[in-house]
């Protein structure tokens, strides 16, 4: 999440209907075969100012399922649900299955000249501000002020990364309100379907834990995305049978 994009992020376009908000405020599973009609919880948001192109996401028929299809063309882009400051309990599950198709082989998460992801899921974190140090939360003040978008304190995102391999954790190059999980790694596994389950309170406190005190902040917001724009590189790839589910 580059500096850019964290002061223009704007709203795009409504899209699918991949998954509802239950009255227990639970995430269902991705359901991309109920609907592709707009005005569903899903949207997308870019970078209209930026002069780049957005990722695209669009649903498309795939091993006999319609799944949701992530195209990365020189772009950037992210497909979110916010949420009503869910509260994240120490069992709350995050799952979801996604392939990757192409990848970009150019990306490097450790460098701002290579800070692009092709596949990624992210959950977005209300951290309170008083929690951050001082030069991190004016430039987060001066940030929102700007926005139309509401900017999250601290966002957990797990990622596809062809380098890096599995279980690294690493700050985004830009800024360390965005912290990487590598859960997938290499070519090895391209084109093919790849499920995970993440625990949601386990992982924050894993990476932002020495910052919050221990306690896991409200989760405002889901994510699913991919950017090309920094590499000018292009992507494929596909997900499907997104959950969250609280714990005991």
């Amino acid at each position: 999440m580059k500096p850019s994009h964290l002061v223009n992020a704007a709203c795009g376009l409504l899209l699918a209907a991949l998954c509802n908000l239950a009255p227990a405020q639970v995430l269902q599973p991705l359901a991309v075969a109920a609907s592709d009609k707009p005005g569903q919880p899903w949207r997308v948001v870019g970078l209209p100012k930026a002069g780049k192109a957005p990722t695209r996401f669009d649903i498309v028929p795939l091993d006999g399922l319609r799944v949701l299809r992530i195209t990365a063309d020189n772009a950037y882009a992210n497909l979110i649900h916010e949420l009503p400051a869910l509260a994240v309990s120490p069992g709350t599950l995050l799952r979801w299955r996604w392939r990757l198709d192409q990848g970009l082989p150019l990306a490097d998460l450790q460098r701002k000249s290579g800070d692009d992801v092709p596949l990624k899921v992210c959950a977005l974190f209300d951290m309170p501000l008083a929690r951050l140090g001082l030069a991190e939360r004016s430039l987060l003040r001066l940030a929102r002020s700007v926005s139309t978008e509401f900017l999250p304190s601290a966002t957990l995102c797990y990622v596809w990364d062809q380098k890096l391999p599995e279980g690294t954790e690493l700050p985004n190059a830009y800024t360390r309100r965005v912290r990487y999980i590598v859960v997938n790694s290499g070519t090895v596994q391209l084109k093919q379907w790849v499920s995970h389950e993440r625990n949601l309170a386990a992982d924050f406190l894993k990476a932002f834990g020495h910052e919050s005190d221990g306690l896991v902040p409200p989760l405002v917001a889901i994510l699913i995305g991919a950017d090309s724009d920094t590499t000018d590189g292009s992507s494929l790839a596909y997900a499907s049978d997104l959950a969250l589910t609280p714990g005991p």
